[in-house]
């Protein structure tokens, strides 16, 4: 089979004024970025559409360090949708080039579901990582010159909260110090970088509501403290007018097409192990102005990605998916049965078996917020009948309906069954009331208990010193009533990433807790979670290439 970035180049790709009229997007709300992207008018966005309009969650069971093929299930499900004769637009997040010149490489979908053109998607694109990350440090540069120029009034904050970003994985920004040298060269302080997806100006770009929500949270984002002790946020500093600038263009979804050609909105990129994991509010509810049937996905396992796309996403945006969608592979549930990670694709029927408790725990999970559920196997190489048969049995015994995904090689053909179910489980059962983990009135330790002792299996809930003293801060300033946004290991229930399955009573320690007050929410730090990741031992970087004029290892 061709790889990825083969298989994009030898697609054929409609101009995106077609797109966008296949869409029903008219022409005068179409901003190209080329032939094949554009910029879309939010303005469109019509929320009685949106309110008949039946979106689809996609999540998963815990993964495997290579993922486990949520976007090309959820792109394949579009295809199969339109296959069948529904109207379906996809809605996804943005690559980020941190893991795709890292870990994972890119995050276009796979084989014959993808967004396309997938080579600018999972690099520049359209520039929004860019113009994220230009106003996030465009914050801390007038911060810095704020403090600097007043040094002689006694004006100044005696805590700093902002710290800088990069879209790149780079260990060694983790914990800088800046400003060293004469005077001129600012204030010596200690400081550092998160990747940009970790930004709260990505997260408040993916909750604003229109350009006068992205401006009011923005001007809310806290900064530090004065030496008196009062908040200073960016309003204080005079600055919002300025930043919402340098995102004028980054608020517009992003309009792209899928490996079939049918429309795909890209839009937003926060990582789920350490923000909310899922594509912006606009994207989503624009999609469902134009299409019948919305998929969406969030990231990672379902205990990061769909708990933040209900609490957070949900919760903030007004939106109910009529069905959540889990997605399963053989390779994941084996390594949950105890296989090391370097053996999941040789059968093993018992590990299999030992690994459906993961599933069954997401399962629950996702029962547990009202949500209609179908589990889709998502088919690899080597997988073996008696290995899908296992796990369909498995799923009728529960009453929960199950689909093989085949879209990676066969493209919208090889969902066509799936898209079946779906539309056939909506209709007959669709989601009720979507139910959440906590409440807002809930106090801040309540909440991270809900979620990790009734979703996570945890026995107990400690918070370091540092994640205290924030605590009674935020109580202070009336933060409380805030979602949370929990950053933890992805490969785990727990704060462990090597308990695999679904480990029951350990204990859940809070090392940290940031105030992102734009984005209002609060992110909830446990465990060994760093908000800038690292490259691995051999990053995907050493693959891609550049050869005559064709990119190359993009995959």
């Amino acid at each position: 089979m061709k790889t990825d970035i083969e298989i994009a180049r030898s697609t054929p790709l409609v101009n995106i004024e077609q797109i966008a009229k296949e869409a029903g997007i008219p022409a005068e709300s179409v901003i190209p970025y080329g032939r094949h992207m554009a910029k879309v008018d939010e303005h469109l966005i019509d929320e009685e559409k949106v309110k008949k309009s039946n979106l689809i969650l996609v999540t998963a069971i815990t993964p495997t360090k290579a993922g486990i093929g949520k976007t090309t299930v959820s792109i394949g499900l579009t295809l199969g949708l339109c296959k069948i004769g529904k109207k379906a637009i996809v809605a996804l997040r943005e690559p980020s080039l941190g893991p795709c010149f890292g870990m994972k490489g890119g995050a276009a979908g796979g084989g014959y579901t993808q967004v396309l053109p997938m080579d600018k998607i999972n690099l520049h694109f359209t520039g929004d990582f860019h113009a994220i990350t230009s106003a996030n440090n465009m914050i801390a540069a007038l911060l810095d010159n704020y403090m600097y120029q007043n040094r002689d009034k006694g004006i100044g904050l005696k805590e700093v909260l902002w710290r800088r970003v990069l879209d790149v994985n780079d260990r060694t920004l983790r914990y800088v110090v800046t400003g060293l040298g004469p005077k001129t060269n600012g204030f010596a302080q200690e400081t550092g970088f998160d990747i940009t997806p970790a930004s709260e100006i990505m997260a408040i770009l993916c909750l604003a509501k229109d350009e006068a929500d992205l401006r009011r949270r923005i001007e809310n984002i806290l900064l530090g403290f004065t030496y008196e002790g009062k908040p200073f946020t960016v309003k204080d500093l005079g600055v919002a007018g300025a930043i919402t600038v340098l995102l004028k263009d980054a608020i517009s979804p992003n309009l792209v097409q899928t490996t079939e050609n049918t429309p795909a909105l890209v839009h937003g990129g926060p990582f789920a192990n350490i923000a909310h994991g899922c594509n912006s509010v606009l994207a989503t509810k624009l999609a469902m102005t134009c299409a019948d049937y919305v998929i969406t996905e969030a990231g990672f396992g379902a205990d990061l990605g769909a708990e933040k796309f209900y609490d957070i996403k949900c919760r903030k945006a007004g939106l109910s998916p009529k069905l959540s969608v889990l997605v399963a592979t053989a390779r994941a549930l084996k390594m949950h049965g105890g296989v090391p990670q370097d053996q999941v694709a040789e059968p093993n029927l018992e590990a299999l078996k030992a690994g459906m408790v993961n599933l069954d725990k997401h399962l629950r999970n996702l029962q547990s917020f009202g949500q209609s559920v179908v589990v889709v196997f998502n088919k690899y190489n080597g997988d073996t009948d008696e290995e899908m048969d296992y796990v369909r049995q498995h799923c009728a015994k529960l009453g929960v309906g199950f689909e093989i995904n085949n879209a990676y090689t066969l493209g919208g053909e090889g969902a066509v069954d799936l898209a079946r179910l779906v539309v056939e489980t909506i209709e007959k059962s669709p989601s009720g009331n979507l139910k959440f983990a906590y409440n807002d009135e809930d106090s801040v330790e309540e909440k991270i208990s809900k979620v990790a002792k009734s979703l996570y299996g945890a026995a107990s809930v400690t918070l370091s010193a540092a994640a205290k003293k924030k605590l009674a801060m935020i109580e202070s300033l009336g933060y409380s009533h805030f979602p949370i946004c929990i950053a933890k290991t992805q490969y785990s229930f727990s704060t462990d990433a090597k308990k695999y399955g679904a480990p029951e009573g350990f204990g859940f320690n809070v090392q940290d807790i940031v105030i992102n007050a734009g984005a209002e929410m609060l992110v909830v730090v446990s465990g060994d979670i760093m908000r800038m990741p690292g490259l691995p031992k051999e990053p995907a970087a050493l693959h891609i290439d550049l050869v005559n004029g064709q990119i190359e290892g993009l995959d």
